[in-house]
């Protein structure tokens, strides 16, 4: 009996526990979860129920006390820190509410800098850059300072960073927490463009139902567990509730 597409984020079991002074807190209990490749999941909840730690556990950025982590079938693991650093820089983009911009370069420098990181040469990191910014609309802001820069800017600047590397994954954590509803809407409106070309797994934290709409499928969190899932309006979402040929 063929078990269908193999999930592009695939975790079992995860337990993570932190110590606070002399009690221990619990921020997942063996919870389970995948996402299909080209899917845009939003992770929901209360603050503190466990959204940015699953988060950080699937993008092997924390690691689970139990439990395995499979992104794209590479177990994360079985991977040393050095190689899933390197995983990350190959096959992941990151977007978070604080744009995380060095103030000391400009936009392209800062688009450039994760790549030059990796060992891209240069003159093709420039390249890479250019484009990414290009397509958030900003190439007549390139050489623009943080500083000069709205804070809509700002996270386009930070999403072209994340689609600099030409990831497959796309890791959002509250990507539009300080953001005011207009320049929310345009970054939303550029990660929806992002989901439609089918080229990328997104997952994104958020607190804002409208956000979450946005997503094919819509995850609950409440304490260190998943309470429930459903569908939201994303692209692949659409699909299915039309049907083959729709």
């Amino acid at each position: 009996m063929s078990r269908g597409p193999r999930p592009m984020i695939e975790a079992t079991g995860l337990q993570r526990r932190y110590r606070l002074g002399e009690s221990e807190v619990s921020a997942l209990s063996g919870l389970d979860f995948s996402a299909a490749r080209g899917e845009m999941v939003a992770l929901m909840g209360p603050s503190g129920c466990g959204k940015t730690t699953l988060l950080n556990c699937l993008a092997g950025l924390d690691t689970p006390d139990a439990g395995t982590v499979r992104i794209d079938g590479a177990l994360l693991s079985a991977m040393s820190d050095r190689e899933r650093t390197d995983y990350r820089a190959r096959h992941m983009g990151f977007i978070f509410q604080a744009f995380n911009l060095l103030p000391v370069l400009n936009a392209q420098e800062n688009v450039e800098l994760p790549l030059l990181i990796s060992g891209v040469p240069s003159a093709e990191a420039r390249r890479r850059a250019l484009v990414a910014l290009e397509r958030m609309g900003l190439a007549d802001r390139a050489r623009h300072a943080p500083s000069q820069l709205s804070g809509g800017q700002q996270q386009r600047v930070a999403v072209a960073r994340a689609l600099a590397t030409e990831p497959t994954i796309i890791w959002a954590d509250e990507p539009t927490g300080n953001l005011d509803s207009s320049a929310a809407s345009d970054v939303l409106d550029l990660l929806g463009s992002l989901h439609a070309d089918g080229a990328h797994t997104i997952v994104i934290v958020t607190h804002d139902r409208s956000v979450a709409d946005r997503a094919d499928r819509i995850v609950h969190l409440r304490d260190g567990r998943i309470e429930a899932e459903e569908r939201g309006n994303g692209v692949a979402a659409r699909r299915a509730r039309m049907g083959p040929g729709g």
